[in-house]
């Protein structure tokens, strides 16, 4: 029996629900709504101008209901008379195909029914800066290789602590926190879930993070590569498939021996599919993990000031090796390294499925393993395909991906393209300081 909305309310003390989608861009969206009145809103959700918000909407369709589900709700553990639910989008009654939780949903049921559970985990990385956004909050985090610096941690204990306090409140197992490889740059870790809780964990998260940062007169960000010269924010994610959802998942179908290459590091010859998948759309796999202008400055990037850029630019997988696009650290898993924090969390989950899918239905070859340090020998390597090296490029192979198009559903499709490509002119027409220098005296 579905929870019910009102009578969690009561028996915790919550006063308002903030009811949340997420748009094509990943924007969270939400009205917050008193408890006296969510029985209706549960019932038939609450009503958006979808045109007020990255949708391919206008403002003469009827409105969009964001209907709550009741399962994921969460209450804020910085202040207990708030919870917050994702919502559903619905539109006179059918659900909006190109919103993205609904795009989700529904790549899921797909998994399902061919007998894949899909389970991820994700490492969120983000930056703590300045209220303004232009620099990094801490002026004593300065080392050349700061990754791990304990100091550095220290002082803003008060910030990493307190996200850390809330994920254990929530039942989310964290289990590891630590200064990432840029000054100023963090990752929080905690267990993986089924596809759609990693995605309302992941939305929460940024959302939790924010705030809890706001809180502390910090800025906290997930854009890509928010600081020049510095290594990029990364969302690296960990994929498994199962045999079934939740606490009754059993057997882990991607573990396994298989055959050759995949097989000796343990993956079953369905994980080996899968993996073909992702490899096989790669290229337009970036339009939706790296989905702004700034994703291809981490990308794509020259050495950072810590030696290396920690993202893949190359379409390559390999064993235990993080100087690839696809890392397969131990039996049963694998990671893909190339997502970015900018990524929408439930466009991230979705991607990923429909690739694997595309994947396992055609026995996809990953291709072959390469195990060279891709920042030192990657010129050695023929044949692989370079990876997108701006958002133009990489729509234009997500638009030629007819497969993965269909699978993602063609009406999310021309929504994102379309969307998308007006944010990539709108860049365009941008006219920017660069210019100015080096073209000014020509």
């Amino acid at each position: 029996m579905a929870t019910d909305l009102a009578k969690f309310a009561e028996e915790n003390g919550v006063k308002y629900f903030m009811i949340s989608f997420t748009d094509l861009f990943g924007g969270q969206r939400a009205k917050l709504v008193p408890a006296r009145a969510i029985a209706g809103m549960q019932e038939d959700g609450a009503g958006f101008a979808g045109f007020a918000t990255w949708l391919d909407l206008t403002p003469a369709h009827p409105d969009m209901l964001a209907v709550p589900d009741p399962e994921a709700v969460i209450i804020l553990p910085w202040d207990k008379t708030i919870a917050w639910v994702p919502a559903d989008c619905v539109m006179e009654g059918k659900p909006v195909a190109q919103a993205p939780r609904n795009v989700l949903g529904r790549l899921i049921a797909e998994a399902a029914e061919e007998g894949m559970h899909v389970k991820t985990g994700i490492e969120a990385e983000f930056f703590l800066l300045t209220p303004q956004g232009d620099q990094i909050s801490d002026p004593f985090d300065t080392a050349a290789k700061p990754c791990y610096d304990q100091q550095a941690f220290m002082r803003r204990l008060d910030v990493i602590r307190e996200i850390a306090d809330h994920m254990l409140e929530l039942g989310w197992n964290p289990y590891q926190n630590d200064h990432e490889d840029a000054n100023g740059q963090w990752e929080m870790n905690w267990d993986f879930d089924d596809a759609m809780k990693t995605a309302d964990k992941h939305s929460f998260f940024k959302f939790m993070t924010k705030c809890v940062a706001e809180k502390h007169g910090y800025r906290a960000t997930f854009m890509p590569k928010p600081i020049e010269g510095l290594t990029g924010n990364g969302c690296h994610a960990h994929i498994s498939v199962w045999d079934a959802p939740g606490a009754d998942a059993k057997t882990n179908v991607f573990a396994g021996t298989g055959e050759g290459q995949t097989g000796e590091l343990g993956l079953s010859e369905r994980g080996k599919h899968f993996l073909g998948g992702i490899m096989k759309h790669a290229s337009a796999l970036a339009a939706i993990t790296n989905p702004t202008v700034n994703s291809y400055k981490r990308i794509n990037a020259p050495r950072t000031t810590s030696g290396a850029t920690w993202a893949p630019n190359t379409v390559t997988w390999t064993g235990n090796n993080r100087t690839h696009m696809v890392r397969v650290p131990g039996p049963g898993r694998f990671e893909l390294r190339l997502p970015d924090g900018a990524a929408n969390p439930y466009l991230l989950q979705a991607v990923i499925i429909a690739a694997g899918l595309s994947g396992v239905r055609t026995k996809a070859d990953p291709g072959p393993r390469h195990d060279i340090d891709m920042y030192a020998e990657g010129h050695k390597i023929t044949g692989a395909p370079k990876l997108p090296l701006n958002m133009l490029d990489a729509l234009r192979e997500y638009d030629k991906d007819a497969g993965l198009k269909a699978s993602m559903g063609e009406e999310f499709s021309a929504a994102y393209l379309k969307m998308k490509m007006q944010e990539w002119n709108d860049f365009t027409s941008h006219f920017s300081q660069w210019e100015r220098d080096n073209t000014l005296d020509i």
